[in-house]
Order: C-alpha cells, then structure tokens, then sequence
C-alpha cells in the first residue's frame, strides 16, 4: 500500500515532536500485515507511550493490489480509523 496517515491527540502533559509520530507510523508501515492491524497497532503504541486525552489515527492508502492487478481501478484509496478517549466520547 502507499498512502498518508493522519495522527490528532489532546496531549495530557507536554507535546512531542512531529518526528516522532512519523516514525511510530514508520516502524508499522513496514511490516507485512493489513491496513486495519496497522492502523490499530499506531493508536495502540501512540496510547501507551503519551498516555492522551485523546487520540484520532486515520490511514488513506492506495493499495497496489486494486491498481496494478485485478480490477485495475487507480486512484481508489481505503480509509482506517481509531479514535480513543475525547475522540471516541465526542465525535462532533
């Protein structure tokens, strides 16, 4: 897959540095697994490590499979998301 992954957090002490949410995408983007485990592994990690009020993870991604081979479709992304805590409480 190739794509985007957008991360918003309500930090609960301090706020760290852009460089660090893009590795943590970093790191899970390159192993073989699904766009969903994926993008469930980045709210889990990012949880753990900050601890947020809030945390909203989407992944845009195109899949290769869609767009080289089968339907043949390109320009056609898939979309993921998880939301915790303010995120999940008060989707408006």
């Amino acid at each position: 897959i190739q794509g985007k992954a957008h991360i918003a957090y309500y930090p609960r002490d301090g706020v760290v540095g852009l460089s660090k949410l893009a590795r943590v995408v970093d790191i899970f983007a390159r192993r073989l697994q699904t766009q969903e485990n994926m993008t469930a592994e980045i709210v889990a990690a990012i949880e753990e490590s900050l601890s947020p009020r809030g945390l909203a993870v989407l992944v845009e991604a195109e899949h290769m499979c869609m767009s080289m081979r089968g339907v043949q479709k390109q320009g056609v992304s898939t979309i993921t998301t998880g939301f915790t805590g303010l995120f999940k409480e008060d989707a408006t």
